[in-house]
């Protein structure tokens, strides 16, 4: 009974995770994984410095996406002011933003510009736009407009 209860539960984890990344829609990145930042914790990035995986039992949906904690302290953070702590772009590439395309965000490729966390596909990629990065915001800024509510795929 135990197994079929475990069957179960993990059905239903699926199923939820699966209908969240359906209901976020194209603007955010919630990737093959049905969560955002691929599971890891927004706020670690903010108080601790890194990239910090979250725990699938501290969770929180915000705008139809489920978001990972390290902490129940962190999810209380971010339930108080998730606008403080929401990856810019969706969690997209900001590099890719700037060109007008939705490239999958690497967790571990980041960066806090002004108090805003930014994603990037690659190391290759991070160091491309760190070398302007003020310039690629303000490209990225401009071509999100334009493509938030499309699919990577049809870029």
């Amino acid at each position: 009974m135990k197994i079929l209860n475990k069957i179960a539960a993990g059905a239903l984890l699926s199923l939820t995770l699966a209908t969240s990344a359906l209901a976020a829609g194209p603007q955010f990145n919630t990737s093959n994984t049905g969560l955002a930042l691929q599971g890891y914790d927004p706020v670690a990035y903010f108080t601790m410095g890194k990239p910090t995986e979250g725990s699938y039992k501290i969770t929180a949906v915000h705008q139809d996406v489920t978001y990972r904690f390290a902490s129940e302290e962190h999810k209380a953070a971010f339930e108080a002011n998730p606008d403080k702590y929401l990856p810019q772009y969706g969690g997209f590439c900001a590099f890719g933003a700037s060109m007008g395309y939705k490239f999958d965000g690497d967790p571990e490729n980041w960066k806090i510009v002004d108090g805003e966390l930014y994603l990037n596909l690659s190391d290759e990629i991070q160091a491309k736009w760190e070398a302007d990065i003020p310039g690629y915001i303000v490209k990225a800024d401009d071509k999100w407009t334009k493509i938030v509510d499309k699919k990577p795929s049809d870029l």
